[in-house]
C-alpha cells in the first residue's frame, strides 16, 4: 500500500520527533491526522503545512482518555479515511529521585506513555484489520535499554513500549500488520533543551554529542527516516523489531 491518500496518525506530532514524523509522512503523499493536547501548536503547525500543499488535520487529544480518543479517531475516520498508519509517538518526561515519585507522577507517566499507545492502537486496529495491511511504529527511549538514573517511571513506560510492541507483533503479524519500536538516542527536541537547560542532565549538548560514535546529537528528521523505512511496503517482513536510532551509542 503507497503512502499516497494513506491516512496516517500521529500522536504528539505538533511538535519534536512528532512533527518531523508528520512533515515526513505529509511529503510522501500521505494523509496525516496530528493528535497533541497543545491546540494553539496544532494550529500553528497544521496552517503551516497546509500552505505548502500537505495534507494534515489537527485534533486536540489526550491519548490516556479512551473517550477522547475514540470521539477523534472516528472524526479522522470522517475526515481523511481509515487509519491505516499509526505512529505512537506522544509522551511526557519524569525527572528526579526515585524515592520521591508519588503515585500520581508515577501514574501519569504511565498513562499518556503506556497506556496512550494500548489506547490508540485499539481504537485504529479495527481499520487496520479490514485492509488486512496496517503499519505500527511505536517510540520508546533508548533509556529503556540502558536505564537513567533520576527517571524510574518514564524508564519503565518506555521499557513496556518495547514489551508491548514486540506482544502485538506476534499477534498481528498473520494479519499484514506489522509493529515496530523506534528508540531514539540523544536527540534535539524542545523537551531535550528545556532538560539541559533546566540541569537535569550534568552534561552539556556537546558532551553528549563528543561521546556519540558519529560525533553529534540525533535529529527529529533521523528518527522520522527511520519511520518512513518502518511504514514503507518493502519492510513486510520486519516487525516486533527494536530500531535504535542512536549514532551508535547503544548497539
Amino acid at each position: 500500500m503507497p503512502f499516497d491518500d494513506t491516512t496516517a496518525l500521529v500522536t504528539g506530532g505538533a511538535a519534536g520527533l512528532g512533527l518531523a514524523i508528520t512533515e515526513a509522512l505529509a511529503a510522501r503523499g500521505a494523509k496525516v491526522a496530528i493528535f497533541d493536547i497543545a491546540g494553539d501548536l496544532i494550529d500553528a503547525q497544521v496552517e503551516r503545512l497546509r500552505q505548502d500543499g500537505l495534507k494534515v488535520a489537527g485534533y486536540v487529544v489526550d491519548v490516556s482518555d479512551r473517550q477522547e480518543v475514540e470521539s477523534a479517531v472516528a472524526q479522522v475516520r470522517a475526515d481523511l479515511g481509515p487509519v491505516l498508519m499509526l505512529v505512537n509517538n506522544a509522551g511526557i518526561e519524569q525527572f528526579g529521585k526515585f524515592a520521591e515519585i508519588t503515585d500520581e507522577q508515577w501514574d501519569r507517566v504511565m498513562a499518556v506513555n503506556l497506556r496512550g499507545p494500548f489506547i490508540c492502537t485499539q481504537v485504529v486496529l479495527p481499520d487496520m484489520l479490514e485492509a488486512q495491511w496496517g503499519r505500527i511504529v511505536n517510540i520508546s527511549s533508548s533509556s529503556a535499554q540502558g536505564g537513567q538514573s533520576r527517571m524510574a517511571a518514564y524508564v519503565s513506560s518506555k521499557a513496556g513500549v518495547i514489551g508491548f510492541t514486540k506482544s502485538l507483533a506476534l499477534e498481528l503479524g498473520p494479519k499484514g500488520i506489522t509493529v515496530n519500536t523506534i528508540p531514539p538516542g540523544m536527540v534535539v527536541t524542545p523537551m531535550l533543551e528545556k532538560a539541559i537547560e533546566e540541569g537535569r542532565f550534568t552534561a552539556s549538548l556537546e558532551h553528549f554529542a563528543s561521546i556519540t560514535p558519529v560525533r553529534r546529537a540525533g535529529r527529529p528528521e533521523d528518527i522520522a527516516n527511520a519511520t518512513i523505512f518502518l511504514c514503507q511496503d518493502g519492510s513486510d517482513y520486519i516487525t516486533g523489531q527494536i530500531l535504535p536510532v542512536n549514532g551508535g551509542r547503544r548497539t
